[in-house]
């Protein structure tokens, strides 16, 4: 089955868009929040930090005033290891793990405690803060030289609870990974917000691009979003003002078309009974009329009468008049009878075998305007099909869709001319026999009407052209 083209996907662009604006305007602000928290986390962290350093640094004179004596502890052989009485304040810090203490003599050789924080001495007597990695652990370390009882010594005091050396580790865990998921979530989420925010735009977007392009009713204004209803109602005007250009147009088209019918009608009679005269007369030297000139001037009155009732055809068949009109059942079969019997006579002049294959089927629409369709089909056919040749009209239904159809074995039509003998007054260069372009237009129109398509395509063997009307069942 086959439909008219919808509606173009290139479209979907601009609500995507407008959709990838707003998640970045909503999320950015949120990245941005999450950085600067993180930030000011970093910041805290380092204010906690110095504060320790302080409190480190201030321990350092009590772990010298610690040191009561020197004296021989067992397993070493020296005797001038300093003798302990710690300080309650620097005890209560040992306790707490992981922390560490030395006292070393100014050649960094230890004398108590851890010896891989002796080290060289500092130069001055200030104290030297620094951040050393052993064991796994980040350790903030302070040294500075003291005088004690035992002389002059270099007092180290190391912490491995700085949150300053664990403050990537900490904001990663606790501040950036959340956010992340929180942006992830929020994006998700703000996804939904924005979709479910966009439809009525999704909506009144899909209603304009599923119309057809001789559609110009107004669009639903209170089904609109009240932002886009300024357009909207911009829209409604422009197509009141296209409607009634295009009506006013299509009024003066038929009402040309109605007052050249009645006299255009007299005159073919009259030329008619001319050539009749003229072709019954000819050779009996009683009556001396021109007959090759009356033939042509027959001619001419039947193209010209049949060129004022294709107009007309044609104006009545637009696509914005017909949608007021309800549809009927039509039967297809019998339609096709009373076409073929309209144009025996025509095809019995010029030798054309001109058949019936007609199987039971309604379709959906306008009798009078398929009778349209369906006689410009048959007329094309029997028209450019040459003498002798076959003319095949069918109906019936095709999993479930009803169609007419004519065969035909005549010239043809070139597969890059299809589209274009479908245009009004368009007819293919070259083209044998008389005709004003309009016959497939005017099919075309009264497809479109019934929401139908009209298929022409070569026959097997690629001589002859098939029509095919489909319609809605």
């Amino acid at each position: 089955m086959r439909f008219a083209p919808g509606r173009p996907r290139g479209a979907a662009g601009v609500t995507s868009g407008l959709r990838r604006r707003l998640l970045i305007l909503l999320l950015v602000p949120l990245l941005l929040l999450a950085i600067i928290n993180a930030w000011f986390d970093y910041r805290s962290a380092g204010d906690v930090a110095e504060q320790q350093d302080k409190e480190l640094l201030a321990l350092v004179p009590l772990m010298a005033d610690s040191i009561i004596g020197s004296g021989k502890e067992q397993g070493k052989a020296q005797d001038d290891v300093p003798v302990l009485l710690v300080a309650p304040a620097v005890e209560e810090f040992l306790l707490d793990e992981p922390s560490e203490f030395a006292v070393c003599d100014v050649d960094g050789k230890a004398l108590r405690g851890a010896e891989w924080l002796c080290g060289l001495a500092p130069s001055s007597p200030d104290a030297e803060f620094h951040s050393e990695v052993h064991a796994g652990t980040t350790w903030r370390i302070v040294r500075q030289r003291q005088q004690t009882v035992i002389g002059e010594v270099v007092v180290t005091l190391a912490d491995g609870s700085d949150p300053r050396q664990q403050w990537a580790r900490l904001i990663f865990l606790k501040v950036l990974l959340p956010n992340l998921v929180l942006l992830v979530l929020a994006a998700f989420a703000v996804g939904w917000a924005v979709e479910r925010a966009l439809k009525p735009l999704l909506d009144l977007r899909e209603a304009v691009e599923s119309r057809s392009p001789r559609d110009l009713s107004p669009i639903e204004e209170s089904a609109s979003p009240e932002e886009v209803r300024p357009l909207v109602q911009s829209l409604n005007r422009l197509f009141e003002l296209v409607n009634a250009q295009a009506e006013s147009q299509r009024r003066f088209i038929a009402d040309a078309a109605h007052q050249l019918r009645t006299p255009l009608a007299g005159l073919q009679a009259q030329v008619e009974a001319w050539a009749q005269a003229a072709n019954a007369t000819q050779g009996s030297g009683t009556v001396r009329l021109p007959t090759g000139e009356v033939n042509k001037l027959r001619n001419a009155t039947r193209r010209t009468s049949q060129l004022a009732n294709q107009l007309l055809a044609l104006s009545r068949a637009d696509a914005r008049v017909m949608q007021a009109q309800p549809m009927q059942s039509v039967d297809l079969k019998s339609l096709c009878e009373d076409i073929l019997q309209q144009h025996l006579d025509a095809a019995t002049a010029k030798h054309i075998d001109l058949g019936l294959d007609a199987q039971p089927a309604v379709a959906q629409g306008h009798d009078w305007l398929l009778r349209e369709a369906l006689s410009n089909l048959v007329d094309n056919a029997v028209k450019y099909t040459p003498a002798h040749g076959t003319v095949t009209i069918r109906c019936g239904a095709r999993a479930g869709v009803p169609f007419l159809e004519v065969d035909d074995d005549g010239p043809g039509i070139a597969a890059a001319e299809r589209q274009r003998v479908l245009e009004r007054f368009y007819r293919v260069q070259g083209t044998q026999g008389e005709g004003n372009g309009l016959g497939l237009a005017i099919t075309d129109e009264i497809a479109r009407v019934h929401r139908g398509v009209l298929i022409l395509e070569s026959i097997a063997g690629g001589s002859g052209l098939r029509a095919t009307l489909e319609l809605p069942g």
